[in-house]
């Protein structure tokens, strides 16, 4: 199997992995709050807000929680913000259509990475720790400091797989992280249905129709 593109790059929560969105709508819907409350606080308080330093590693939950909590009840709606990470932690549970669409793109001689926004996790032994060797790169925003949208972690993502954008295809299933990405040149898909996802993969790199969403 031919193809212009030599890697596939793949965010986990809500690719790899079932959506932390998901948790995070089934929370507010049991509390009563507003849909969309949580990513708007996020969103609204950007690189300098709570979420956004928890993944760049520069706070742990513990210090995060409090902080996030009060940047909720600021915007109008208060959380526990232990109660909600504990949910997503419970919600990350591997799709293993895409497993097996991850090990037949390495078999087809294609590298594949994985890029994700993340969090130091108090769990034991941690819950990626059984995903990385499925990768041939594995990228954490905890990790390196950075984190999606900034263009510098994808780029530092192709960089560990050794190819450049335009060689790369990228899925998220969060649009301002494809926006990025396609600004320097990669591939996009947003992932809404893993099965018709993974069929528009096959589609941009060539493979015939199903061969990644048996």
């Amino acid at each position: 199997m031919q193809s212009a593109y030599r890697a596939v790059i793949f965010d986990l929560g809500g690719v790899v992995l079932d959506s932390p969105l998901h948790a995070i709508a089934r929370y507010e819907r049991e509390l009563g709050i507003p849909q969309g409350h949580v990513n708007r606080v996020v969103a609204s308080r950007g690189p300098e807000g709570a979420w956004a330093r928890l993944e760049r590693g520069e706070l742990g939950l513990e210090a995060f929680a409090p902080a996030f909590e009060r940047e909720c009840a600021e915007a109008g709606h208060a959380i526990s913000a232990q109660e909600m990470m504990a949910r997503i932690g419970a919600a990350s549970a591997p799709r293993p259509l895409m497993l097996r669409a991850i090990a037949a793109l390495r078999r087809g001689g294609l590298a594949v990475g994985a890029l994700t926004n993340n969090w130091e996790s108090d769990d034991a032994p941690r819950p990626l720790d059984d995903l990385r060797a499925l990768f041939d790169a594995f990228v954490e925003s905890r990790v390196t400091g950075l984190r999606k949208p900034d263009p510098r972690i994808y780029l530092y993502a192709c960089e560990q797989l050794r190819v450049v954008p335009a060689e790369a295809v990228f899925l998220d299933d969060i649009g301002t992280n494809l926006k990025a990405a396609r600004a320097l040149g990669m591939a996009t898909i947003k992932v809404e249905d893993p099965v018709a996802a993974l069929a528009q993969l096959a589609r941009q790199i060539g493979w015939p129709d199903g061969s990644l969403s048996a």
